[in-house]
């Protein structure tokens, strides 16, 4: 079921603030504030400093007043005293501000996208991902503190040196800002520029990310098969892209504050030529004009500063987009709105005409079947049959096009999602495990599991065994993806987790795929005491392994072909046999690719 289309939101730079503001900052606006008042005073130390110095010249070097000079001298050593101080509060508050704002986008982020479903995944490599939930998040980090810095200590330091100016010689100040209108064009240009020169960089950042998440994770077939130079060629040009981007991006943010740094010199030339005389014929005072030129040469980094802000901005702005993409997608799959509680004891799973596809590429065209309670259905079929999105579906990882899916009787849709994965242990070929120990492995985050309990479930798995031999036992980390365990120790670990699951429906993708002979009977024996009572469904590669199933359900090109018991089916002659035929004529060895 597909969610109504909401209304399209803004990516406008305002928007985004806004957003920004309510989900994140609005939390910490008591520091925020402070941090501003904080830099109100160190901006406006600028403009006492400037308006010291017209006394400073004007009654102690022109007049020889000497005595001024300690008074003077004290106010000035202040000013510098309150400005370090100020200096230092408020970068530690937005520091702090900046480090849990950024976390807590992380973790919203990542909880976020943890509710889409498969299809998203399909679509979105995990390298791009780790981008938008890293790269991102870090590029705005600094925002806010750059935008309150702006704000408060940078508009303020202007504010107070013009106000300085001002009070010395409005025409003066008139004449300083002569240049000013030149910086609109180029200021509207960049922030165009720069927004979409960022935007790129970090697309591209995303394919860097991926790129190596595939090398390390590949690293056996890359060395193997020589890969090491393509492989290296490929991420070469992806970098390259980025240093292109970022280097453009660079100078972009640099035009602001150079068109600033010549309508600088503009002003300064204007107030030469015109106060130059009126200094000289005695009109004005050295004083005065020592004030003036001060104000006007200590506004050079506050500009300076406010104009890189705006590049900066629209930096964070083209992160904070592709951040708030993802937080504006939403899982095609809806919640009911009142949830149908989830069935007891034993029950069928039925698919009902389901069809489902992966874009315009057809995979399930009305299947149909029943899944008997307390009885075990193997679906058997060739590559790209619809076995494994079969198991997907029942689990609501995707939602079909068209059917509908029944358990118990109950309309998958019509249960929380939640409740309806609780009525499934499963066992896949490819057993994920995490870089932890191999007792939260097992345990999956569980605190409630008795140690007897936990015991009896590795001894059922043939856990206990190789565990004992580990350098830590069941506190030994199991290494990146389980790499510190053989395949089939990993998937005894998979098979622990389903027996403590102990839900009444179990997913076996070929569970004792990866195991030896002697353990395959072993771990066979426990997934039969498992299935006892319990609706079970089998994808079976190795027909073998399914020949004492209650049902077959035989798949063909996203279609059911043929349904019975394996004597049955043998006996009709039709794909099933062929199929077996073909893996017992070679011993065993010639085998379906089962993945679908």
């Amino acid at each position: 079921m597909i969610h109504p289309a909401p209304p399209a939101p803004s990516y406008r730079s305002g928007a985004l603030f806004g957003r920004l503001w309510r989900g994140y900052l609005r939390a910490h606006r008591g520091a925020v504030a402070l941090a501003f008042v904080v830099m109100v005073i160190e901006g406006s130390t600028l403009g006492a400093l400037s308006y010291l110095l017209r006394p400073l010249f004007d009654r102690v070097f022109v007049s020889g007043e000497g005595g001024g000079v300690w008074l003077i001298g004290g106010l000035i050593l202040g000013l510098f005293v309150v400005r370090a101080v100020a200096s230092v509060t408020s970068k530690s508050l937005l520091a702090r501000v900046a480090q849990r704002t950024s976390t807590a986008m992380q973790v919203d982020l990542l909880e976020h996208l943890l509710t889409l479903d498969a299809r998203f995944y399909q679509e979105n490599p995990p390298g791009a991902l780790m981008e938008r939930v890293q790269g991102d998040t870090i590029a705005v980090q600094g925002v806010w503190s750059m935008v309150i810095s702006g704000l408060g200590r940078d508009m303020v330091a202007l504010t107070s040196l013009f106000v300085v100016a001002l009070m010395v010689d409005p025409v003066w100040t008139a004449a300083a800002l002569i240049g000013a209108p030149l910086l609109i064009v180029p200021t509207v240009v960049v922030q165009k520029y720069v927004r979409r020169k960022t935007a790129r960089a970090r697309a591209q950042a995303g394919l860097r990310a991926t790129r190596l998440d595939e090398v390390f994770h590949g690293i056996t077939a890359i060395k193997l098969n020589r890969l090491e130079a393509y492989q290296i060629g490929r991420f070469r040009r992806i970098v390259d892209t980025i240093v292109r981007a970022e280097v453009k991006t660079a100078m972009g943010r640099a035009i602001l504050p150079a068109s600033i740094d010549v309508v600088t010199g503009i002003g300064f030339f204007a107030v030469l030529v015109l106060g130059g005389p009126q200094i000289v014929s005695g009109e004005r005072t050295v004083g005065e004009f020592m004030s003036f030129f001060t104000a006007m040469a200590l506004t050079f980094q506050p500009l300076r500063r406010l104009g890189d802000l705006s590049g900066g901005w629209q930096i964070a702005a083209a992160s904070l987009e592709r951040i708030y993409r993802l937080f504006d997608l939403s899982a095609t799959t809806l919640a009911p709105a009142q949830p149908v509680p989830p069935p007891r004891g034993h029950f069928d799973l039925a698919l009902h005409d389901v069809h489902f596809a992966h874009g315009d590429v057809p995979v399930l065209r009305g299947v149909s079947f029943v899944a008997a309670a307390g009885q075990t259905t193997a679906l058997v079929g060739a590559s790209g049959a619809g076995k494994t999105t079969v198991f997907a579906l029942l689990t609501r990882l995707l939602e079909p096009q068209a059917g509908r899916i029944t358990v118990g009787g109950v309309d998958t849709r019509a249960m929380e999602t939640g409740a309806l994965r609780d009525l499934f242990s499963v066992v896949t070929q490819d057993s994920a495990l995490f870089d932890e120990t191999l007792r939260e492995n097992v345990l999956l985050g569980r605190s409630d599991v008795p140690e007897a309990t936990l015991q009896a479930a590795l001894d059922a798995a043939h856990v206990t065994g190789f565990a004992q031999a580990l350098p830590r036992g069941l506190d030994t980390p199991v290494g990146p993806r389980g790499s510190a365990l053989s395949g089939g120790q990993r998937q005894r670990v998979a098979i622990a987790r389903a027996l403590l699951r102990d839900a009444p429906v179990l997913l076996l993708d070929e569970a004792t795929s990866a195991l030896d002979a002697r353990s395959e009977a072993e771990v066979a024996d426990a997934l039969a005491r498992l299935a006892a009572g319990r609706t079970v469904l089998v994808i079976a590669h190795r027909l073998s392994t399914v020949r004492g199933a209650d049902k077959i359900v035989v798949l063909d090109q996203g279609r059911v072909a043929e349904e019975g018991r394996h004597d049955d089916l043998l006996a009709r002659g039709g794909i099933y046999a062929g199929l077996y035929r073909l893996q017992s004529g070679a011993g065993g060895a010639a085998e379906p690719d089962a993945q679908a």
